[in-house]
Formats: C-alpha cells, structure tokens, sequence
C-alpha cells in the first residue's frame, strides 16, 4: 500500500440519536488507522445528537464536526464535508450505518490490486432493531451502461480514488439521488467501478421512515437524475426510467431478495 493512504470519511448527520454511537464507533476503529472521518450536522434540533458530536470531538481529534445553521440535505452535508477532506481516498458512511472494522483495510488493498478509481462492497441489510434481514450483492464489475439504468453502487460502500480521478468529486445539488448522479459523474471520467465480493463490509439501516425507503417519492427524483445529471431530453428521461430503470430496478430488487433469503438461511 502506498503511503498517501488517508482515507477522508464523510457522513452527513441529522438527529441521528444514538445510532451515532455506532456509526462513528464503526469509523474509529478502523484496522486501517489513517483516516479523518469529517461529519456535518445538517441543522440537527435533537440533543442527543449533539450532545454525541461535541463528545466524540473531544474523544479523537481524527473527529471533525461542522454544524449548519440550516438544514438543506444529506447530499449539501456530504459535501460541506468532502470540501473539507484532505484525503487521498473518499468514503462515505452514514450516521445510522455501520463498517466492519476491516473494511478500509480490504477494500483499499482491492482497489490497488484492480487499479481501480471507484470500488463498492456487498452490505448487510438491518431493520430498526439492527437485525439482520438481508443483503445486497453488486454485480462483479459495474459498467457506465448499467448505471444508467440503475444505481448499483451503495453509498455507504463506495471509496473513490482522488489521485487516479485528479480532483474530488461533489454531490449534484439535485435534493436527492445524490449518490446515483454522484457515481454517474465519477463514471463519466473512470469508466466503471469494481465490487468486492469477498465478504460483506458495511451494515445499512433500513428505516420505515427513510428517504430510501420511500422509492415511489423517488420517482421525480429519478427523471431529474437522467434530464438534470445526463442531459436527456424529458421524453428520453421518461422512456429511460419506464423502459430501462423499471426493469433493472425490479431484477436487482428480486435478487437482492433471493440473495437475502439464501444468506440469512445459512446464517441462522
């Protein structure tokens, strides 16, 4: 491994409670010790959540805090945050999802054996009770053409390489499917990513209440990201997202289920 190995951790918080704690906990205690992990808190009004912030600054000074005044998104937070990095590699994670604690070490080892710019990792999926209830699996290697169909990358998994890339890349100001227009742009330049599969290395929270969760809400979101991100016309947008996101969409969420129910069988 390379010496300019820092890698620049970015998560965007907002009243997060005490999943914080693991979260950041997830972070620190990385095998692969050169990090910052820089959060900005978008205007949160619970105390907890604060309280948590002030004192995880205190605890490592690896802990960077910046706090807005206003709230305007997870994706202006990331990159408040990534303004601020000065690492060579960008990882994200949120403030209610969680790392395996060799999940830098791998996935940067990874990515210099591939040679590679932009890499993703499988996830474990958990519920509200941090359950475990499934997982998500990307394909081996992710092409620009199956990105525009759907995005395959999750974010919590995703690391970028600045110095392959040349600069840092930023969230598009679009509300939300950041992340998806995000990687568009980074595809634009490395022409795909590559997924390791040896073993999943981070835990995403599904929360009823989620942005995510909530994929008919996206729909809006979805077209913005093809007419606002590529350009398309808005009758190409609309064909690209009935003709072409609307299957990608169901096929992965139909693996992503027989993929789940095959790991949490063996995993009894």
């Amino acid at each position: 491994m390379e010496q300019d190995d820092k890698v620049s951790v970015i998560m965007p918080s907002y009243n997060a409670g005490k999943l914080l704690v693991g979260s950041i906990k997830s972070i620190l205690s990385q095998t692969h010790q050169n990090l910052e992990l820089l959060i900005t808190d978008d205007a949160s009004t619970d105390e907890l959540t604060l309280n948590l912030l002030h004192k995880y600054e205190r605890l490592d000074t690896r802990v960077n805090v910046e706090y807005l005044t206003r709230n305007e998104g997870a994706g202006h937070a990331r990159n408040c945050s990534i303004r601020r990095a000065t690492g060579r590699y960008i990882a994200f994670c949120d403030s209610d999802d969680r790392w395996t604690e060799d999940k830098l070490e791998l996935q940067l080892a990874f990515m210099a054996k591939k040679n590679c710019a932009l890499s993703c990792t499988s996830y474990i999926i958990c519920n509200d009770k941090q359950h475990v209830i499934g997982i998500s699996i990307p394909p081996k290697i992710i092409s620009y053409n199956m990105l525009k169909r759907d995005n395959k990358i999750g974010c919590l998994t995703a690391i970028y390489d600045t110095k392959k890339l040349g600069r840092k890349f930023y969230m598009p100001t679009i509300r939300k499917r950041q992340d998806w227009a995000l990687f568009l742009s980074i595809f634009k330049q490395c022409g795909c990513c590559y997924a390791y599969l040896e073993k999943p290395l981070a835990y995403y929270n599904l929360r009823h209440n989620s942005i995510s969760h909530g994929k008919l809400k996206l729909i809006k979101y979805n077209i913005a990201v093809y007419r606002d991100i590529l350009g398309f016309s808005t009758i190409k947008s609309y064909a690209y997202f009935f003709f072409l996101f609307i299957p990608s969409y169901s096929a992965k969420i139909l693996k992503r289920k027989i993929d789940s129910k095959k790991y949490c069988t063996f995993h009894k």
